[in-house]
């Protein structure tokens, strides 16, 4: 059980990440290939990604050099995951980069105690061998990862926009009793499942919620607890609502979104809203309302997301760029 403490510094100052991390994803999508919890959600993704890298000769680095570093476990290093990766991949990997040696040091000791590190942990400390590390984690983003980053977005856009309905429905305290069944509030303390007893005492730093597209089952937080506080939780893979086809927009053809009813609930759809709500701002039914957002959603152009008992829907980036180019301009 992990037990997060807050106070009502902290509650002001709990927020939810702007965008996918990428290195948390890579840590996380790695735990899938550990492991059959949750495959129905990434079965696609699972066939895809093994195909991705046996075509490209990258499975022995994977099972090699990645997976060991990334057990999934009740550790893994920290310095894997830096707050720089929430400015991007880059930026991330170039933290990576500057990591103290001494810490790299004493999170592979870690590592050894809590689940076996590699013979060859202790190396990481090198700038050489992290140089490594770096190229092989941006090979394995670009080969199995960058490719559902659309994807990934609006799963997580469809998440923020849902917090942000609980924030101004409930203030801060909705978010955190609205994360899912797996964590519980019970001010002041949030409680989740997690490997290990632990408490953490946020002390006046706030939480970051970070929702993942390829966590499962418990959230993760950091080993250190001197680090800034995150906790990265799962999304909710709901097989009605939330799927999107392999190829966004490729199945419908966009000649049959058009229509001014259809276009009316896209443009409803942009800033969030419930099927409720595109009934009432579109002026039709809501058994029609959802019919047109099955439409734009089968077409890869909206993601629905279960809002405690409503269905919220927000645009993919696909959809965001076909609203964009539908809007004329100013002159």
């Amino acid at each position: 059980m992990l037990r997060i403490h807050f106070n009502d510094a902290d509650l002001s100052r709990t927020r939810i990440a702007a965008a996918p991390d990428p290195l948390w994803e890579i840590c996380m999508s790695l735990h899938r290939f550990q492991s059959r919890q949750g495959r129905w959600a990434h079965a696609e993704w699972h066939r895809t990604a093994r195909t991705r890298l046996h075509a490209t000769g990258f499975s022995h680095t994977v099972r090699t050099f990645l997976l060991p570093l990334v057990p999934r476990a009740v550790y893994f290093p920290d310095f894997l995951t830096p707050p720089e990766g929430a400015e991007g991949l880059d930026t991330g990997l170039e933290a990576i980069l500057r990591t103290p040696r001494r810490r790299v040091l004493h999170e592979m000791s870690i590592l050894d105690r809590t689940s076996g590190a590699p013979a060859w942990a202790a190396r990481l400390a090198e700038p050489d061998m992290r140089k490594q590390l770096v190229r092989a984690l941006r090979a394995y983003y670009n080969t199995v990862i960058a490719p559902y980053g659309d994807r990934i977005e609006a799963r997580v856009e469809a998440e923020r926009a849902a917090r942000a309905r609980a924030v101004v429905d409930h203030g801060t305290e909705g978010i955190l009793r609205s994360l899912g069944p797996g964590l519980r509030w019970r001010r002041p303390v949030l409680h989740t499942d997690y490997p290990e007893d632990r408490d953490l005492y946020l002390s006046g730093r706030g939480l970051l919620l970070v929702p993942s597209y390829f966590c499962w089952g418990n959230p993760v937080t950091f080993g250190d607890t001197t680090l800034a506080p995150v906790l990265l939780y799962p999304l909710n893979h709901e097989p009605h609502c939330s799927a999107l086809p392999e190829d966004l927009g490729s199945s419908v053809p966009l000649a049959a979104l058009l229509g001014r009813t259809r276009a009316a609930v896209l443009r409803a759809v942009a800033a969030g809203a419930t099927t409720g709500e595109l009934a009432r701002t579109v002026g039709v039914s809501a058994s029609s309302a959802s019919q047109h957002a099955t439409t734009l959603r089968d077409a890869g152009l909206i993601v629905s997301h279960r809002h405690t008992t409503s269905v919220l829907h927000t645009l993919t980036p696909l959809g965001a760029s076909l609203l964009r180019a539908g809007t004329p301009t100013s002159p």
